[in-house]
């Protein structure tokens, strides 16, 4: 497999529709910035649109728009994000949670550039590149019949794939340095690096949370610095607890914290399949990656 820098520089000015896969928190959405930067279409919008975070009741009033009178809270027309987007990229986050019932509705717009704002029979044009982005196994979605093969088809016609951080520990130290020097500017803190045992903590870390994570993890080591270096101690960085751990020693938070990061790990970072272990769903799972910096 390419490196993906090496893939994001070959199809980045080409304009073709890209999924972007991987873990959760391993930079998808980094990936997607990097694409429309170095596309034809930068000095236009990126629009980013986390399907994930979005319930079907209002899905379509979200991408598409609404005019005033459309439903009882639709007080003002609304443009929605595929106008938003015109001439530039559209971001669909997570795009394995597109409700089945509105996948024919996103292939529409997607093939013909055609749409209708909710509550109009007015027909609107756009011409948006659309870039998306998931951690499910979307053929296995269309082999459950969830999600549509045709879809698929138009998503993917480049697929990147992001490895998980554990899987390129070379990157690490060069990313806690990079967020090293944008949360010391934040804090206003003089930090000139880390001392060898905090790296080596960061080298051995299984980072269920990725990048994601890592930076959760070098924000709270810069605020708690008390040198011109992070030291190992600042970084509060958790150890398997299996042996030993006792939960009446733990908080109800880390309780919750402690089993998701161990589902996500035994699930190999998938969101989805971490979820149903958890009997949580996909939405609710991810606010808590949020709450935890997962």
């Amino acid at each position: 497999m390419q490196p993906v820098l090496e893939v994001i520089a070959k199809v980045g000015p080409s304009g073709a529709n890209i999924l972007i896969t991987g873990e959760n928190g391993v930079g998808k959405g980094l990936v997607a910035q990097q694409l429309h930067t170095i596309s034809p279409r930068a000095s236009k919008s990126l629009v980013t649109v986390n399907t994930g975070g979005l319930s079907e009741g209002v899905f379509e009033s979200e991408l598409f728009g609404h005019v005033k009178g459309a439903y009882t809270d639709a007080k003002t027309d609304r443009v929605g994000r595929f106008e938003l987007a015109d001439g530039g990229t559209l971001f669909l986050d997570e795009i394995a949670n597109v409700p089945l019932n509105q996948q024919a509705k996103l292939l529409r717009v997607m093939e013909s550039g055609e749409f209708e704002r909710v509550g109009s029979s007015k027909t609107r044009r756009v011409n948006a590149r659309i870039i998306s982005a998931t951690n499910a196994d979307l053929r296995g979605e269309v082999a459950a019949g969830s999600f549509r093969e045709d879809l698929l088809f138009r998503l993917n016609t480049v697929e990147i794939h992001v490895p998980p951080l554990r899987s390129r520990r070379e990157d690490i130290p060069p990313l806690a340095d990079h967020f090293l020097r944008q949360h010391s500017i934040r804090y206003r803190k003089h930090l000139k690096g880390f001392e060898a045992d905090a790296m080596r903590q960061f080298l051995n870390h299984s980072w269920p949370g990725n990048i994601r994570e890592l930076d959760h993890a070098v924000e709270r080591a810069v605020l708690m610095a008390d040198g011109d270096k992070v030291k190992g101690k600042d970084l509060a960085l958790q150890p398997p607890r299996d042996s030993g751990a006792r939960l009446e020693e733990m908080s109800l938070e880390e309780v919750e914290c402690f089993l998701i990061k161990k589902t996500l790990s035994r699930n190999n970072g998938n969101v989805s399949q971490a979820a149903s272990a958890l009997g949580l769903s996909r939405s609710a799972l991810y606010r808590r990656l949020q709450r935890y910096g997962l």
